[in-house]
């Protein structure tokens, strides 16, 4: 079964990390990465820009708005698709991402559908 594990955290804490910090955090997270890709378990994952550089279209009036829609504690920073067999394995990923990455919280979501268009480089 595929889920996406969104991951939440507070911008204002992990964009005053610095690089060394940032960079301790990914390190931890490669290698849960690199178990889940070896078990393949790991679709996409995804580790967006802050918030700063969104853009919201709101559907219902075709307005462009500069930056998110909704002012959060804890904003969408990324995600990532996994393909397990059941919820209690993808709270075993959301576990051990979560022992790599401080603060925050997951969701976890069942795919409804999953269509991987192109590799984008």
């Amino acid at each position: 079964m595929l889920y996406a594990i969104l991951c939440y955290n507070d911008e204002a804490v992990t964009t005053s990390w610095t690089q060394e910090e940032d960079d301790a955090v990914m390190a931890k997270l490669q290698v849960v990465h690199d178990q889940l890709y070896a078990d393949k378990l790991l679709g996409p994952s995804i580790r967006l820009m802050p918030t700063t550089t969104a853009t919201t279209l709101r559907k219902s009036q075709d307005l462009v708005l500069d930056g998110p829609f909704a002012e959060t504690k804890e904003q969408l920073l990324g995600f990532y698709i996994i393909d397990v067999a059941n919820l209690e394995a993808a709270l075993q990923v959301a576990r051990d991402l979560g022992k790599a990455n401080p603060g925050g919280a997951y969701e976890l979501r069942p795919i409804n559908i999953y269509q991987p268009g192109i590799e984008i480089k």
